[in-house]
């Protein structure tokens, strides 16, 4: 059964920095995108950040761009988002997801078959 379990989420205060984790189960990571999406309260789920199969090439929202990092461990079977300079917009449910493209295909929702089943980031003050 293929399986993403994220966690590290948590309560931060501006400007604090957390570092969310995606571990797999049921499958390799080495042969898939992974890619991060958040879902403020309120809003609709957005895309943040995904990382290809060989974690050669990454992308990122604007929104985050230069605060966060997407890495990934194909050892550990485990991909990684270091968050920080964290903001309150940044609040909001985690999503890891797995796509079968070994390079991002953007983030639109269908091109990812696999989810887990989040994780809250809060940051407040």
């Amino acid at each position: 059964q293929l399986q993403l379990v994220e966690s590290g989420g948590g309560f931060v205060q501006p400007g604090g920095s957390l570092r969310l984790s995606c571990a797999a189960s049921g499958f390799t990571l080495d042969s898939s995108t992974i890619g991060w999406f958040r879902q403020a309260p309120g809003k609709e789920r957005e895309g943040v950040s995904c990382i290809s199969s060989s974690g050669g090439s990454t992308n990122y929202a604007d929104s985050v761009k230069g605060r966060f990092t997407i890495s990934r461990d194909n050892a550990k079977n485990t991909v990684y988002l270091q968050m920080n300079s964290l903001k309150s917009e940044d609040t909001g449910v985690y999503y890891c997801a797995r796509s079968p493209f070994r390079v991002c295909p953007g983030y639109v929702f269908k091109l990812y078959d696999n989810w887990g089943q989040g994780t809250q980031v809060t940051v407040s003050s």
